[in-house]
């Protein structure tokens, strides 16, 4: 299956600045399938929570055997690994790394852990501009358009207001 995962770093840690940490990131995704692509690295203000450092983002898309919610426990384990804690940080606050499974092939599901499509990616211009790159004709299976579609409607659309579709 092939998931789209949303990449987001604003601190440095001890594998160097955001870029390094993406990329790390990136490196250990491998283990979890064969990434497939890369988006390129996109500068993005804080949303949300804006008194911390800029982020930088990006997108990958994973070809995985792993069940949509062994993906996501992985994932967690990649952010843990690299030394985020989300026990103690504010919501939406700095992050050496931060990792969401935005959409898992056509899967829709919700469940105390997970909700697939990502409830929010449709709102998040930093997730969908990257994403966009290098998935354009990736449908969102509940709004029923791509993910161009909702890349240009979230850029269209005020700053952090919900696009309408």
């Amino acid at each position: 299956m092939i998931a789209a995962i949303a990449l987001g770093s604003n601190l440095p840690s001890h594998f160097g600045d955001r870029a390094a940490n993406l990329h790390e990131a990136l490196r250990q995704l491998q283990t979890l399938g064969q990434v497939t692509a890369v988006s390129s690295f996109h500068d993005t203000d804080p949303v949300g929570y804006e008194d911390q450092p800029r982020f930088l983002n990006a997108a990958a898309l994973l070809e995985t055997e792993l069940p949509p919610l062994e993906l996501l426990h992985a994932l967690l384990g990649i952010e843990h690994s690299m030394g985020r804690d989300r026990s103690t940080a504010p919501l939406k606050g700095p992050r050496i790394i931060d990792l969401d499974l935005l959409l898992f092939g056509d899967v829709v599901l919700q469940t105390p852990e997970l909700t697939l499509p990502h409830p929010a990616m449709h709102e998040r211009r930093f997730v969908l501009a990257p994403l966009s790159e290098i998935a354009p004709e990736m449908q969102h299976p509940t709004l029923h358009c791509t993910v161009a579609e909702l890349a240009e409607a979230a850029t269209s659309s005020p700053r952090d207001t919900p696009a309408r579709y």
